[in-house]
């Protein structure tokens, strides 16, 4: 098996989260050691496990905005500005009142810096929580993947495909693109689909291939196909098809299209 197959049949992932047997454990060991883009791989895929554990680990506390405004709240409360009073008839203030006074300035300064530094945390605290949740999401988009590349190694069981009902389609090169290929897994008491793309060719820059479900004599949108690091395609979910009489792949432009309007790709009948 190349190399290149290896890191995207998703064997990799489960040889990190030992999910593997041990056959493929001894061999992706063997191989890690060959190969330095298979080691640097694993690590890299350990990496972003072990982010993901820090990351779910501590988890900010729910009420701390809250209780930062409910602490300004009480503070604005307590040097809240009366009304001027009516003008009144100037007499002497004793020593007494004006230490009283220049003591109230001072906290009244006071609570102003507290509060100002209670602002200027939580901002910190508000950055920091959106860098954490912006990698969180790029962790679970990765955790999906695998969750969907471990589905699909599930499929090839012919147990488990007896089990979920799953009907393989393949999909073949049309004129344009003759070596091109795709496979289909469609569920058939559920409806799912998903699809390895893996054999297609980059598609250009400002391209991308959106699936197509034939329902009725008609194309319907399946979704767009993505890929990982922006050149490595991999199994995924795509949208449900009650029923369906052929899938196809058509090359549209970047976000795709309502009906297709590029060239089709690949094509495969139920």
């Amino acid at each position: 098996m190349e190399l290149k197959n290896i890191i995207s049949s998703g064997l990799l992932e489960l040889y990190v989260l030992g999910m593997a047997n041990e056959q493929e454990i001894a061999q992706m060991t063997a191989m890690a050691k060959q190969h330095p883009e298979l080691e640097a791989e694993i690590v890299s895929i350990e990496s972003s496990l072990e982010t993901y554990a820090r990351l779910d680990a501590v988890s900010p506390s729910a009420n701390i905005k809250e209780h930062i405004f409910a602490e300004i709240n009480g503070l604005q409360k307590a040097v809240s500005v009366s009304p001027p009073p009516a003008p009144a008839k100037i007499i002497g203030i004793s020593s007494f009142w004006k230490y009283a006074a220049a003591a109230f300035i001072i906290l009244f300064l006071g609570s102003a810096v507290l509060s100002a530094n209670y602002f200027r945390k939580y901002g910190t605290a508000h950055d920091e929580l959106v860098a954490a949740n912006g990698k969180l999401s790029n962790i679970q988009n990765e955790k999906a993947s695998l969750e969907e590349q471990l589905l699909a190694l599930q499929l090839q069981d012919e147990e488990m495909k007896d089990k979920w009902k799953v009907q393989p389609v393949a999909l073949d090169g049309l004129p344009d693109a003759p070596g091109a290929k795709a496979k289909i897994l469609w569920m058939k008491n559920t409806g799912d689909v998903y699809i390895d793309p893996s054999n297609l060719p980059a598609a250009p820059d400002g391209m991308q291939y959106q699936f197509w479900g034939i329902v009725n004599g008609k194309p319907v949108d399946g979704g767009l196909i993505t890929t990982k690091s922006g050149t490595k395609y991999n199994v995924q979910k795509m949208k449900t098809f009650g029923k369906a009489e052929a899938f196809a792949v058509t090359l549209e432009t970047m976000g795709g299209n309502p009906q297709p309007k590029g060239k089709m790709f690949v094509l495969g009948k139920m």
